[in-house]
């Protein structure tokens, strides 16, 4: 079953880089956007996280929220927030629970090797809880100001 935009988006509740639980029926009336990445602290992750932090500003005047979301765990989360001064929650999906529901999570190649891992995929969901715009397999470096500029 894909995802298509105009459906509700899949409800979930995880933990943030803080141990504070997010639950994504409880943000009604604002626009979330959700960015899957890989990992925590490596080249194209950093990029993009870095860009959605030099748009945060806008992105809140725009009553929009954004959460990072990753396998990584809070320790890992916490070193990547600090050392980038990261001003949104990234998001403990651990078991991958969030990426699976939001089709983010699958088989990927590197080298030849197979692994499981997350897709560097995004979602804006509008105030009313349904997905207003998806974006799959984007590239890390520009995304973060197209995002802004469509929403």
């Amino acid at each position: 079953m894909a995802l298509n935009v105009g459906d509700r988006a899949p409800d979930f509740s995880v933990a943030d880089t803080h141990g504070n639980i997010v639950t994504l029926s409880s943000l009604k009336g604002k626009r979330v956007v959700l960015y899957f990445y890989p990992r925590d602290n490596t080249p194209g992750c950093t990029k993009e996280a870095c860009g959605f932090r030099d748009n945060y500003a806008q992105f809140q005047a725009k009553n929009t929220l954004i959460f990072g979301v990753s396998t990584d765990d809070a320790k890992s989360h916490q070193k990547f927030t600090e050392k980038f001064d990261l001003p949104f929650p990234l998001l403990c999906d651990v078991d991958a629970q969030v990426a699976t529901a939001y089709e983010s999570y699958g088989k990927k190649q590197m080298m030849g090797k197979e692994y499981m891992g997350i897709f560097r995929n995004t979602f804006v969901i509008d105030p009313e809880g349904k997905i207003e715009k998806i974006y799959l397999a984007v590239k890390a470096e520009p995304h973060p100001a197209q995002v802004l500029a469509d929403i």
